[in-house]
């Protein structure tokens, strides 16, 4: 619930605020890939200007999410071994309880006072 609330809180205006400037820069803008001679038209793209905003939001947002994977594939990794060991812990662990069981179940029906037989 808390969640949702949150969401609507930030993604409504974060969602106005996109559409506000998408109207406001509806202009027809020319980026020229050519930084040599800007006026050459065959290394140019036209788009509305919004446009190139929001590609300049998207390349950051991935650009920033590759960099924080590769920044925390250390912890992954760790996470991965730690893990690893554990399951070996815990399958040894469990040996041992088995064989625990095993002496147990032994001990008690060696120890166990039997009946003279009739």
């Amino acid at each position: 619930m808390i969640r949702k609330l949150a969401n609507l809180f930030i993604l409504l205006p974060v969602g106005i605020l996109l559409v506000v400037l998408s109207v406001a820069n509806r202009q027809s803008v020319s980026l020229a890939l050519n930084p040599f001679r800007p006026d050459d038209t065959q290394l140019a793209v036209q788009a509305p200007f919004f446009v190139f905003l929001f590609a300049a939001l998207m390349l950051g947002m991935v650009l920033g999410s590759l960099a924080t994977w590769f920044k925390q594939g250390r912890h992954r990794k760790q996470a991965r071994v730690q893990s690893r060991e554990a399951a070996k812990w815990q399958a040894e662990a469990d040996t041992h309880k088995t064989r625990a069981e095993e002496l147990t179940a032994q001990v008690t029906s060696s120890s166990a006072p039997q009946l003279p037989a009739r």
